[in-house]
C-alpha cells in the first residue's frame, strides 16, 4: 500500500502541473468564445477528462490486489491508453506555450535593462501581443491533434490491421524439393490483451490462410503472464491451416516471470498449461529440439530453442542441445524468441541458414514509409523488424501479432509474415 501512495503522489502532482499549464495556454482561446455556455462546457470538459483519469489511477493503484490477474493487464492497458491519448498532446500543446512564456521573459528582461539605464521603456502594442500569443496556441493545438488522432487510430483500428510482410530468401544448399516452400510466422500473440476480442483475430487467421502457407511457425509469447489468458481461444487459433505442419517454441512471457507465485508449483503448473495449449492449437512446441522434416525424401531441420536473450531476460534456451543429431542435414531453420540470441550466440557458433524472431513488436510504435525505417526500439534492439543477414545466414524478425502495455500501434501494424525459400 505504502509502496503505491509513493508511486501514485508524484505522477498525480505531474498530471497536474500539466493540466495547469495546458490550461494556461487554452484559456485565452475559450474567452474568445463569445457564447458563455460553450465556453463554461469547455472548461468543464477539460477539467472533467482529467479528474477522471486521476481518479482511473487511484483506483487501479489501490484496487488492483482485487483484480484477477490476467486482466490486470487489460485495465494497466485502458491507463495507458488514457495518458498516452490525453497526455501526449498536452506535451506537444505546452511547448508552445512555453515558446510564448519565453518570448515574454525575453521582452521584460529586455525593458527592464533599458530602465535600469534610465531610458525609456518600449511600449508594446498590447493587441498585436495578444494575437501573437493566441497565433502560438493555436498553432500548438493543430499540431497537438496529429498526435491525438494517431494515439486515438492506434488503440482502435491500427492494432488489428494486419499486414502481410513478404520476402524471398535464394540459398544454394537448399535442397531442391523445397524450393518455394512458403512458411508463414507470427509472433508474441499476448493473448490475454485481446480481452477476448475473438472476431478481429479470427479475420486474421483468415488472413493467414489465405497465404496457403507450408509451414506456419509461432516464435513465442502466446501470453502475457497467465494460463488463464488462453480461455476461449482454442476454437479461434486452431483454424490456422499449414500442408506440412505448425510448430512453435515458447517467448519471455510464457515462463510466468512478471508475476508473484504463491509457490514454486503454481508457477509450475501455469507454464504446463501454457505448454498444452500449444497442443490445443494443433502446434508442435519444440522445446530445445529438433523436427525434421521430410518432402519427397530429401530433408531440412527445423529446430526450436526456448527463450534466449540477454539479461534480465531469461536464457533457458540451449542450442547444442536443440541442434543434436543434426550435422547430417544440409539445411537448417531456427525458431529462438528474441533476435539478440541471433547475434549473440546463432551466427558465431552455428550453420544455421534461417533464423525466425519477434520479441521487439517493432515498439509498437513507429516509421516505416518512403525508404525510412526508424522505431525507438532500435536503440535497445538493433535488428528489431524485417530482414537481416550476415553472411550466408539469415534473420528474421517478425514485429509482432499482439500488443501489450500500450494497447494499441501507431505506424507499426500487427504482422503476418511470408517467407518463400528459393
Amino acid at each position: 500500500m505504502r509502496a503505491s501512495v509513493f508511486l501514485l503522489i508524484p505522477l498525480l502532482l505531474f498530471m497536474l502541473l500539466v493540466d495547469i499549464y495546458t490550461y494556461r495556454g487554452i484559456k485565452p482561446l475559450i474567452a474568445r468564445i463569445n457564447n458563455s455556455i460553450a465556453r463554461h462546457t469547455l472548461t468543464y470538459l477539460f477539467w472533467s477528462i482529467s479528474v477522471f483519469i486521476f481518479a482511473a489511477f487511484t483506483t487501479f493503484m489501490f484496487g488492483i490486489k482485487h483484480v484477477q490477474k490476467a486482466d490486470a493487464y487489460i485495465y494497466s492497458g485502458y491507463l495507458v491508453a488514457g495518458f498516452a491519448l490525453f497526455y501526449f498532446p498536452k506535451f506537444v500543446f505546452i511547448f508552445f506555450v512555453l515558446i510564448k512564456d519565453i518570448q515574454g521573459a525575453i521582452r521584460r528582461t529586455i525593458a527592464w535593462f533599458r530602465e535600469r539605464r534610465n531610458k525609456s521603456v518600449p511600449q508594446f502594442n498590447s493587441k498585436r501581443k495578444m494575437e501573437r500569443s493566441e497565433f502560438l496556441y493555436q498553432m500548438g493545438l493543430v499540431l497537438a491533434a496529429i498526435p491525438f488522432a494517431s494515439i486515438l487510430y492506434g488503440v482502435t483500428k491500427g492494432k488489428f490491421n494486419y499486414r502481410v510482410m513478404r520476402e524471398s530468401i535464394r540459398f544454394n544448399n537448399l535442397p531442391k524439393a523445397f524450393k518455394g516452400l512458403k512458411i508463414v510466422q507470427i509472433s508474441d500473440m499476448h493473448l490475454g490483451s485481446f480481452n477476448k476480442n475473438f472476431e478481429k483475430v479470427e479475420k486474421a487467421v483468415e488472413l493467414i490462410n489465405e497465404q496457403e502457407p507450408d509451414l506456419i511457425v509461432f516464435t513465442g509469447d502466446l501470453v502475457n503472464n497467465f494460463a488463464e489468458e488462453t480461455d476461449g481461444w482454442a476454437p479461434v487459433l486452431a483454424k490456422m491451416k499449414a500442408k506440412i505442419g505448425k510448430y512453435s517454441i515458447l517467448g519471455n512471457h510464457d515462463y510466468g516471470d512478471y508475476s508473484y507465485w504463491r509457490s514454486e508449483e503454481d508457477k509450475a503448473k501455469n507454464l504446463a498449461a501454457i505448454k498444452h495449449f500449444h497442443k490445443q492449437m494443433g502446434f508442435r512446441l519444440l522445446l530445445n529440439e529438433t523436427e525434421t522434416i521430410n518432402v519427397k525424401g530429401e530433408e531440412i531441420a527445423l529446430v526450436g530453442v526456448e527463450n534466449w536473450g540477454k539479461p534480465p531476460f531469461p536464457q533457458h534456451g540451449d542450442l547444442n542441445k536443440a541442434t543434436q543429431g543434426t550435422e547430417h542435414l544440409p539445411f537448417k531453420i531456427l525458431l529462438s524468441h528474441d533476435p539478440s540470441h541471433w547475434d549473440e550466440e546463432v551466427i558465431k557458433n552455428s550453420n544455421i541458414d534461417l533464423t525466425f524472431a519477434g520479441h521487439t513488436h517493432g515498439m509498437q510504435f513507429g516509421i516505416e514509409r518512403a525508404g525510412i525505417k526508424w522505431s525507438p526500439v532500435q536503440y535497445k534492439y538493433p535488428r528489431w523488424g524485417g530482414l537481416y543477414r550476415e553472411g550466408d545466414q539469415y534473420l528474421y524478425v517478425n514485429r509482432g501479432f499482439g500488443y501489450i502495455g500500450f494497447p494499441g500501434r501507431i505506424g507499426m501494424p500487427p504482422e503476418i509474415t511470408v517467407v518463400e525459400l528459393a
